[in-house]
């Protein structure tokens, strides 16, 4: 009975020799410096991402102009990624979203039957419309534009889709609402423009004949009387 003890701690002793022996005999042979100096330094510029991940978020479009020569029939397939979370026809049930049927120049918050988010309540109580500014920076940046809601959609980010979507829109009910005046704020500071050129023009313009001649005039008025021809 020992002799068998004997040989199974034998055998066990003389396995864990040759792993031994094994593993430091590969260490050797695969063992490898490690380097001075590392290949690559991977270097994160922080500043740099920071400013290009704001740097558009900051832009705000002017909606306006771009309306006028929007493509309401192409906004009728940009809706399609709302069209998960909103209906559009009349009469049309509430999903995630409220019914978007007249929803131009809507009140905020105001769709019969819907359960608007405490944040989306807060906003409608400063802003009183959805006009067509407020669509177009909603539907860029939900969160951003109305911290709080529960509009969990990224967003459309770009202009000329906006506009298109918010032409289509528009034409979702029982009368329109007139397309905004792309013009209207622009107008005064044009003619401001205009007229400051020509306000310059008038300094700078020379003295009429009339006005040249004047101190001439003054000059008749101030001549000594002519001296008399002597007696001959």
């Amino acid at each position: 009975m020992n002799s068998y003890v004997n040989m199974g701690v034998g055998a066990f002793l003389g396995t864990v020799f040759v792993l031994m022996s094994v593993s430091i005999a590969s260490e050797g042979i695969f063992h490898s410096e490690v380097p001075e100096k590392e290949g690559f330094a991977i270097i994160a510029e922080e500043g740099a991402s920071e400013a290009g991940a704001g740097g558009a978020a900051e832009a705000e479009v002017d909606i306006k102009p771009l309306l006028a020569a929007a493509d309401a029939s192409a906004g009728a397939a940009v809706f399609k990624k709302c069209a998960s979370c909103h209906t559009s026809e009349k009469g049309g049930a509430n999903k995630v979203g409220p019914n978007l049927w007249g929803v131009v120049e809507r009140p905020i918050a105001s769709h019969e039957g819907f359960a608007y988010s405490a944040g989306m309540k807060t906003f409608a109580e400063a802003n009183k419309t959805w006009s067509y500014d407020h669509l177009s920076f909603f539907i860029e940046a939900p969160k951003k534009h109305v911290p709080g809601t529960a509009m969990g959609f990224a967003g459309v980010k770009k202009p000329d889709e906006r506009a298109n979507l918010i032409a289509w829109l528009r034409e979702q009910a029982d009368a329109p609402v007139a397309l905004p005046d792309a013009t209207a704020a622009t107008a005064p500071a044009a003619e401001g423009e205009a007229a400051k050129p020509a306000a310059e023009a008038d300094a700078a313009k020379p003295a009429t004949e009339g006005e040249a001649a004047k101190p001439a005039t003054e000059g008749e008025a101030t001549k000594p009387a002519t001296e008399t021809a002597p007696a001959q």
